[in-house]
């Protein structure tokens, strides 16, 4: 979360987010990842080198896959990698099989790298959305629409905009919504980094400027009706600091998957 001016709070905060039960560490529901940015003339031996990583990481016989994302919309020279869903002792083993892989890493691709953050996202199912007659639950989307969501410094905040998105799941669900997404609390990525995170993924362009019929608030009001609908839409706006959103492509190029798989 944003940077809390009372020492207090910080320290609630903190506390909050430092351990997990044991139930929720076996859960396969973190994801890691990686994004990258690199100058428009560093792009080819960029790439050239994460094509190399991927190799390493095979001759390892590594299980985990890493998939890759070029940005499509705002800042186009940035690269994303994803792993996961798994358990919080996935990411222990992993980390032991690429000790090898990151000696690579580090000659071959950090030469060309303006700057790289990671952060993990836990998945919460509770408060994401996907139609009962949903398809496509396992393909991989060609583009995912990428929201970020960064909250007000307070408590009320976080409460508000959690209830607001609980709801609109409940009325999604009420209305059999065609709309998807999947949402995620960010965790360790930084002062700087969103709290929350919507991806919402898409077969092509042509599926993205259609978008979902009918949009989000729209359905909200044809749910809860214009007062009530109008009231939610205003209680989340309330708990935002800062929205942004951007488009990623799936780059099969640059994604690592286990042999076979």
């Amino acid at each position: 979360m944003k940077i809390i001016t009372s020492c207090v709070l910080s320290a609630l905060a903190l506390s909050s987010v430092t351990g997990v039960s044991a139930a929720e560490a076996e859960k396969p529901n973190v994801t890691r990842t990686f994004t990258d940015i690199v100058e428009p003339a560093e792009q080819q031996a960029y790439e050239a080198a994460v094509k190399t990583y991927n190799q390493c990481l095979g001759q390892q016989k590594s299980k985990y896959k890493w998939l890759a994302w070029g940005h499509e919309t705002g800042n186009t020279y940035m690269y994303s990698y994803a792993a996961g869903p798994y358990t919080w002792a996935d990411f222990d083993a992993m980390h032991e099989i690429g000790k090898t892989c990151d000696i690579t890493w580090r000659k071959e691709a950090n030469p060309h790298l303006k700057s790289e953050t990671s952060a993990f996202l836990i998945e919460m199912p509770d408060l994401s959305y996907t139609p009962k007659d949903f398809k496509d639950k396992d393909a991989k989307p060609a583009l995912i629409n990428v929201t970020f969501f960064n909250l007000k410094s307070t408590h009320e905040a976080d409460g508000a905009f959690t209830d607001g998105i609980r709801k609109i799941v409940a009325a999604a669900e009420k209305s059999g919504w065609k709309g998807h997404y999947t949402f995620y609390k960010i965790r360790s990525g930084d002062k700087d980094a969103p709290d929350y995170l919507i991806l919402s993924p898409y077969k092509n362009w042509a599926a993205y400027g259609a978008g979902a019929d009918p949009g989000v608030w729209k359905m909200v009001e044809n749910v809860y009706g214009k007062q009530e609908g109008d009231a939610l839409h205003k209680s989340i706006d309330d708990s935002l600091q800062d929205v942004s959103s951007h488009v990623d492509g799936y780059n099969e190029e640059l994604t690592y998957a286990p042999s076979g798989k």
